[in-house]
């Protein structure tokens, strides 16, 4: 290794970069994170995670203060100081990537202001020619918005989630374009603050990848809040008139079913979705393979050259920010222990959209189970029928426990629901503990609480498969 200038280079300075290049350096290896982007950070600090849930934090408390009068308290008028919004999202983000940078910059590995791309297999240009080289590369360069080729929709110049973020104009009315948790949460964003919304969503239900009653749950509320929802639709094209801002008028006309539909709004937001940031990095010159536009890696973060590993968004399969982090931590450790390579494990993995009623989905869905020849039983429980749900006035949607049918193992759960993200978090310790359904229905839960509502789905299926699952 001491040929080499670095023994390890981590290439993008985000959740998953960072995760490596900490891991790395606590290993006692010499270590550099070389990131070019125009602000440390982050996809999840700068544009992700914690921007929108400030936002939809805000717009939640908004709702709420709305809906009061059902408890007989009269908030009068509500009005909205739109900079304000906005201004406190961005103290919140500036704190939480000023500690990023202070992290980045504290001198456990060194850090290189620089875009990167490969001359060889251990060597990497940056900026203006210089060279670094290197015994092994993690590649962690994140994500961008996908702009697909719908015709229009360049000259749209549609929203996206980097616009929207940056505030504090509202349209008087969006298109929003797509199904994912992006979409839907800043659908129901745009709506609790005055606009006129409308979902197109490609697939026949939102969320293509949960299951389709988890689906309609949440479809069947966003349309109460005055969200309109088209689903199985095809876009095809998008007119734009002239004019600045809000004076422009977007046409998108689709298909839906046997029909033609056009929906006339002020603005259009993309919510179809991100693509790995790779065209920069010549990935040809290292030999590293692609599967369409994501890097190829194995279950040990390795890439298809046995010495440079990807984490992240850039190499998938999941573009979720905890993922991300353990790859990025199988990856530097699998450098750090070459002769005992350890695994990701996506059994537990866990995707949550913070829409209201919040969905989270936990392992398999039922869908998936079952296309997977798993024998399964699964069982609902509806928060319409839950005291503290009911108390609090939040009874939209349910939960779901999916099982083993022969042992009652549980592989799965779903919650469209309030506080959706954290309750999820008692089925994926169970399913950390692999529990089965007869365990878990065992576990003492407080009452009145919106976390006991897991207890009466477990015992249904405890009482179906059978006592013997308990052992």
């Amino acid at each position: 290794m001491s040929s080499f200038d670095f023994d390890a280079v981590v290439v993008g300075g985000g959740s998953a970069g960072y995760a490596a290049a900490r891991t790395l350096a606590a290993g006692g290896v010499r270590a550099a994170v070389i990131d070019g982007a125009a602000e440390l950070g982050g996809l999840c600090i700068l544009r992700g995670c914690m921007p929108t849930k400030a936002l939809l934090q805000a717009a939640e408390l908004r709702h709420n203060i709305d809906q009061a009068r059902v408890w007989g308290i009269h908030a009068g008028p509500v009005t909205l100081d739109r900079n304000r919004l906005f201004a406190r999202k961005d103290e919140l983000i500036a704190e939480f990537a000023k500690y990023r940078r202070e992290q980045l910059e504290g001198g456990r590995f060194e850090l290189v202001r620089s875009s990167a791309r490969f001359r060889t297999p251990h060597e990497l240009e940056l900026d203006g020619g210089l060279t670094v080289t290197t015994a092994h590369t993690i590649i962690a360069t994140g994500s961008r918005i996908s702009v697909p080729p719908i015709p229009g929709l360049l000259e749209a110049e549609p929203l996206t989630s980097d616009d929207a973020l940056r505030g504090p104009g509202i349209p008087d009315s969006v298109a929003v374009l797509g199904g994912g948790a992006v979409a839907l949460e800043f659908a129901q964003f745009f709506a609790r603050f005055g606009s006129r919304v409308t979902l197109i969503q490609r697939g026949p239900h939102v969320l293509r990848d949960g299951d389709p009653d988890v689906a309609h749950e949440l479809e069947k509320a966003l349309r109460r809040e005055g969200i309109t929802v088209y689903t199985g639709t095809r876009i095809i094209g998008i007119e734009s008139s002239a004019g600045p801002g809000e004076s422009r008028c977007h046409r998108i006309h689709f298909e839906e079913g046997s029909g033609s539909r056009t929906v006339e709004v002020a603005a259009v937001f993309n919510g179809l979705g991100r693509q790995p940031n790779v065209e920069s990095l010549n990935l040809a010159a290292a030999g590293i393979a692609l599967d369409g536009n994501r890097i190829v890696t194995n279950r040990h973060q390795a890439t298809t050259v046995p010495h440079i590993f990807a984490a992240g968004d850039c190499c998938g399969p999941h573009e979720v920010v905890h993922i991300a982090i353990q790859q990025g931590e199988i990856a530097a450790r699998n450098i750090l222990q070459a002769g005992s390579p350890r695994e990701m494990d996506y059994r537990l993995v866990t995707t949550v959209v913070f829409t209201d009623p919040a969905v989270a989905q936990v392992g398999m869905t039922e869908v998936e189970a079952r296309a997977n020849g798993r024998e399964i039983k699964s069982a609902t429980h509806p928060f319409n029928d839950h005291g503290k749900s009911m108390i609090r006035g939040t009874k939209d949607g349910f939960v779901k426990l999916i099982a083993d049918a022969r042992t009652g193992e549980l592989l799965g759960g779903a919650c469209v629901g309030p506080e959706g993200g954290e309750l999820i978090h008692e089925v994926i310790v169970a399913m950390a503990g692999r529990m089965t359904a007869a365990q878990f229905a065992a576990v003492p839960h407080y009452h009145p609480t919106l976390a006991e509502i897991w207890t009466y789905p477990a015992e249904e299926l405890a009482e179906a498969i059978g006592a013997g699952s308990a052992g």
